[in-house]
């Protein structure tokens, strides 16, 4: 093949990869999107004898550059350096994957091929939901987030399984296509693309079948979901808006909250910024709360708030403690969710998953100089607090619910942690408005919808400005609010009790695939030492 129809085929994955994210074609284009690819690096395969394997590389980071560009290109609203960051390292990295896999076939003339692949790519997905650069907004399975019906068996794999489905898939239709391109073996073509009809239309029709014969357990809460619409950028974080923003949250309750209400959700970032201390409870904006779960006792109210907290003196400072100028102390900032019941206690959760290049510096014991510079969001520059490990909200019916805000509603084993607490319900607080009017905050929606097959639980969506939604045990979106509409939504969802298989035990799929990574990397190196000492 010449240079251009390289390029073309290059570009071609990287389209229909986007295509899902952005709503243009369901998840199941992701069958074929990455043969053109496999066929660019077939080419430099077949010529491995006068074309050195680093010569694929820069067509790998073009293909999925393109694909990270389209699809995440809004990231650049609210941070344009933190998007180009994210795009090219991302690029960089899904490259690097493809290249390891050139240099197995090469190195072991294809027999590993396939397998080193599958076992690199799952790996590569699985670090990016660990380490301190988490973005796992791409893994392959994410795809099907508007097509729930197909992927019902996410409930046993998560959506590292549909990973491995989509990558198999990829491999056997290349496989077909190439023995009917070269016009030879028929037979071979025919048997692979039966294979690959069958390994694509079998668990498709098992899910379909799953879906239509789910029947949603547990006992039925009534939840009011609170979408205030407040502009991010002109208003949310400006103090003089803030008795304003106050009465809109309290008015788009007041609206529908009744006796029978169990829970009103409010979205992320809805109160102003308040201290942690033993005098939180007195905080003016809490007040008006407090006289509601009195009126009505059996009601518990979520909201995300801006917290700081101070060390006191003697007390070991964090990694991302930050000094108050005024009163010469330490303090960690949090992007908080509160539990605000009949209890006297107020309940705390601080996020854990936070976003590199908006709440947090990666690596910042490194990169600890730069942080003032590119960590800017809201006002507040510097990387957050986080706590180590996920608590659930206890209600007054000790009904356990999971605060997942924004970001950490992509992570499916994180959520499976509260699950594994006890969380009957999800709750996700987020502001979409960062994104405005783009295929982010849309994406971001359908992710809430995997996590409610992974775990099997009904999830409550609270946006400030985006959709907030009604989401059940299946994956539907029952109830929604429209884009940029200040609106109250209320309906009820199921606590469902029974613990599911990748609840369990997580994202196994990736530890697989990392161990067989290592054996298959270590083989490699033995290989070249042993041709190096010949």
């Amino acid at each position: 093949m010449k240079k251009y129809q390289l390029v073309l085929l290059t570009v071609l994955s990287g389209v229909l990869l986007s295509l899902p994210w952005l709503e243009l074609f369901p998840g199941w284009i992701l069958f074929g999107a990455l043969v053109p690819f496999f066929f660019v690096e077939d080419h430099f395969f077949r010529r491995r004898a006068i074309l050195p394997d680093i010569s694929f590389l820069p067509y790998a980071f073009l293909g999925f550059f393109l694909w990270n560009v389209m699809t995440c290109w809004w990231i650049a609203y609210a941070a344009p350096f933190g998007m180009v960051i994210i795009v090219s390292l991302n690029a960089l990295l899904m490259a690097f994957v493809w290249w390891l896999y050139h240099k197995m076939k090469r190195n072991f003339k294809s027999r590993l091929g396939p397998i080193s692949l599958l076992a690199f790519w799952l790996a590569f997905e699985y670090l990016h939901y660990n380490w301190d650069m988490e973005w796992p907004w791409l893994t392959l399975g994410n795809g099907f987030a508007n097509q729930v019906e197909f992927i019902q068996w996410y409930e046993y794999s998560g959506v590292m399984g549909g990973s491995l489905w989509i990558l198999a898939g990829n491999l056997i239709l290349f496989q077909g296509l190439k023995y009917v391109f070269d016009g030879y073996r028929l037979k071979a073509a025919v048997a692979y693309i039966s294979l690959f009809l069958l390994l694509v239309l079998f668990p498709m029709m098992l899910s379909q079948k799953r879906y239509n014969s789910y029947n949603e357990t547990g006992t039925a809460y009534e939840i009011l979901i609170l979408q205030p619409n407040i502009d991010p950028y002109h208003e949310k974080f400006k103090a003089e808006t803030s008795y304003r923003q106050l009465n809109t949250l309290l008015r788009l309750a007041d609206s529908l909250v009744t006796s029978e209400t169990d829970f009103v959700v409010g979205p992320e970032t809805a109160l102003q910024p308040m201290v942690e201390n033993k005098e939180l409870r007195l905080d003016p904006q809490l007040m008006p709360f407090y006289s509601w779960v009195e009126n009505y006792p059996k009601l518990n109210i979520v909201m995300g708030a801006t917290t700081r907290r101070y060390f006191q003196e003697g007390e070991a400072l964090s990694e991302t403690a930050r000094k108050d100028s005024g009163e010469k102390l330490h303090y960690d900032l949090y992007n908080s969710a509160l539990l605000i019941n009949r209890q006297s206690d107020i309940q705390i959760y601080h996020k854990s998953k936070l976003v590199s290049g908006t709440e947090k510096m990666p690596f910042s014991r490194y990169f600890s100089f730069v942080e003032k510079f590119i960590v800017d969001l809201g006002g507040a520059t510097g990387s957050l607090g986080k706590q180590s490990e996920p608590t659930n909200f206890i209600s007054v019916s000790d009904l356990k619910v999971a605060p997942i805000i924004c970001f950490e509603s992509v992570f499916g084993q994180y959520q499976g942690e509260f699950v594994q607490q006890g969380a009957d319900l999800i709750f996700i607080l987020t502001n979409d408005g960062w994104w405005k009017d783009s295929p982010g905050y849309r994406q971001l929606l359908a992710y809430g919808r995997l996590r409610a097959v992974e775990s099997r639980r009904s999830v409550a969506r609270s946006a400030n400005t985006g959709i907030s939604a009604l989401i059940n045990q299946r994956g539907d979106i029952v109830k929604a609010t429209k884009w940029w509409t200040e609106a109250a939504l209320k309906g009820d969802l199921k606590a469902n009790q029974e613990i599911t298989f990748y609840v369990q035990y997580g994202d196994f799929v990736g530890r697989v695939s990392a161990f067989v990574s290592v054996l298959l990397l270590l083989s490699l190196l033995v290989r070249k030492k042993t041709k190096y000492n010949h």
